[in-house]
């Protein structure tokens, strides 16, 4: 038996004040894993991770790699018959877990967001090119796929200089406003 002591409904109740969403109404029938096309490379299934959430289980939910295979598609809240976000969750345990300093369990998947962000605060939009050398360059794996880098630079799938919004204040303001 699991002792879950008095705290798993704090856990839980902050991730459904950081998420807004109602996960308690989860059926666990299993249809958002059903869905999932990441599912194979998460360590628990969508459902799963909402169940660790409300038994409190923390440290488990915080650490899974789920959280960080999630890409936000909707696919799961599509076909939930209850129609949870379980992005909104997943992006809930995300902040959590960095806001508590947890061992990211996916630290390539959050360099990769956060050199997309940073092209975002730069330009208001994203430049691809640019969050792919960044991140590479973090990585130091700079030629790995260097022929499809090519590709796609023919193709003109990526932009050499980036476009820019030109109301910065209002990019500057969506910043710091978080």
């Amino acid at each position: 038996m699991i002792n879950l002591g008095n705290d798993h409904h704090k856990f839980a109740d902050e991730i459904k004040a950081s998420s807004g969403i109602n996960f308690n109404a989860c059926l666990h029938c299993r249809t958002c894993a059903n869905g999932c096309p990441f599912l194979e490379g998460m360590d628990y299934a969508p459902n799963a991770v909402i169940r660790l959430v409300q038994l409190g289980l923390e440290e488990t939910a915080l650490k899974c790699s789920t959280i960080w295979i999630c890409v936000g598609c909707n696919t799961c809240s599509s076909c939930c018959p209850m129609a949870i976000d379980i992005p909104a969750v997943m992006d809930g345990l995300r902040h959590k877990a960095i806001e508590k300093g947890v061992k990211i369990a996916e630290p390539d998947v959050l360099n990769f967001h956060t050199e997309v962000l940073n092209t975002v605060k730069k330009y208001g939009r994203t430049h691809k090119l640019e969050i792919m050398m960044r991140y590479k360059l973090k990585k130091m794996d700079l030629f790995s796929d260097m022929g499809l880098g090519i590709k796609m630079l023919k193709k003109r799938k990526l932009d050499l200089t980036p476009s820019k919004v030109q109301d910065k204040k209002a990019i500057e303001k969506i910043f710091n406003e978080r």
